[in-house]
């Protein structure tokens, strides 16, 4: 059941106005082909073309669990999710997720009328489908609220009061989004770039087609660069005082015949002292003449001194040097992360930290 809240719709408030065109069946497949949407969202060339932040602010504990949904968290830190980017939304509305619902449930239903094989273990009952709003899990007034959405169904010849159980989750979002693109966009778009899927691959499939179809948005693959993998090393590791990381587990593989995958774990202990001596003064941090904040900014020269003092201590070790290789997975007590987009959030306390991350990459990976 959704809970009751005030505003009409929990999105962020757009500067620019645009007429916007009759939405007919050519506009939408104009639009997913993704040519040309950056005229028609009214952006300039030089908002699409960021590069990820070379400095960021230090993670900070955030008791999300005050003001998230108990269950929704749960649900959110249970599984691994793949992940995608998505284009903005349009027309979507937060207050109309109920409607929502029913039309994906009946989209799947027609699908498999169609004859397309959605069944989930063994012959499935109808599918239902339920969207609901993540209040809480916003960072910005700028970012719109956390949608998740839950498939449920129980299999054909189960008994009557066997309740239904959950066949697929996922959940759009957008955390700490670049403000000056979000500000870009016309008020019929909503941006929630970043979506996360766990489930059969054939229910994701569908799931994105009636998004597509519904609201003119495209998906695509979201990998998780060497250079973010290597940012989350030291993102989690700087959170060691506060929630100790247990340990820090990394996998590189070597450009070698066959490939060599290497697994290297080190101390968390020794990682944060290897940490705290790259670590900049916060008074060099102070030179622009700003006031740091408590914890300061990290840099991404901070991010690759500690990373070459990972490989160097291995090398000195195993004689191989890492450097020639690429980050392929990273995971402490907080979470894990791969290069093909597949993540698991264990600390809801520094889920903002990792979601911001996330979400800047899902950002300079939409082709608009």
């Amino acid at each position: 059941m959704e809970r009751p809240h005030n505003s009409v719709v929990r999105t962020p408030i757009n500067s620019v106005v645009v007429q916007r065109r009759s939405k007919n069946k050519s506009y939408r497949q104009s639009y997913r082909s993704c040519l040309g949407a950056a005229s028609r969202l009214g952006l300039t060339p030089a908002l699409t073309a960021r590069r990820l932040n070379s400095s960021r602010r230090a993670p900070k504990s955030h008791n999300i669990t005050e003001k998230v949904n108990p269950e929704h968290l749960a649900l959110l830190m249970k599984m691994e999710w793949k992940l995608s980017y998505v284009t903005p939304l349009y027309q979507f509305k937060h207050t109309q997720l109920k409607s929502y619902s029913r039309q994906l449930s009946a989209f799947i239903a027609a699908e498999k009328q169609q004859g397309l094989a959605v069944e989930v273990e063994g012959s499935q009952s109808a599918f239902r489908v339920s969207f609901s709003v993540v209040h809480g899990m916003m960072a910005t007034e700028d970012d719109a609220e956390t949608v998740l959405i839950q498939i449920n169904s129980k299999p054909l010849f189960a008994g009557q009061d066997e309740p239904q159980r959950s066949v697929w989750s996922g959940w759009l979002t957008c955390i700490n989004g670049n403000s000056d693109y979000l500000h870009s966009l016309p008020t019929d778009f909503i941006c929630l770039p970043l979506f996360g899927s766990s489930g059969p691959e054939v229910l994701t499939s569908l799931v994105k087609s009636w998004f597509q179809q519904m609201f003119d948005c495209c998906f695509g693959p979201l990998e998780i660069s060497h250079t973010s993998l290597q940012w989350l090393v030291a993102l989690w590791t700087n959170c060691h005082t506060e929630s100790s990381i247990q340990h820090l587990k990394m996998i590189w593989t070597l450009p070698v015949v066959p490939p060599l995958q290497i697994t290297y774990t080190v101390n968390p202990q020794d990682a944060w002292e290897l940490w705290s001596s790259v670590r900049k003064d916060p008074q060099e941090q102070s030179k622009g003449g700003d006031a740091v904040e408590e914890g300061g900014n990290i840099d991404i020269e901070e991010v690759t001194r500690f990373m070459q003092g990972l490989k160097s201590h291995f090398y000195r070790h195993f004689r191989l040097d890492l450097s020639a290789g690429s980050l392929k997975q990273v995971s402490t007590a907080l979470g894990s992360a791969k290069y093909n987009g597949r993540v698991k959030i264990s600390n809801s306390r520094y889920m903002i930290t990792t979601l911001t991350l996330l979400t800047e990459c899902a950002l300079l990976k939409m082709p608009v």
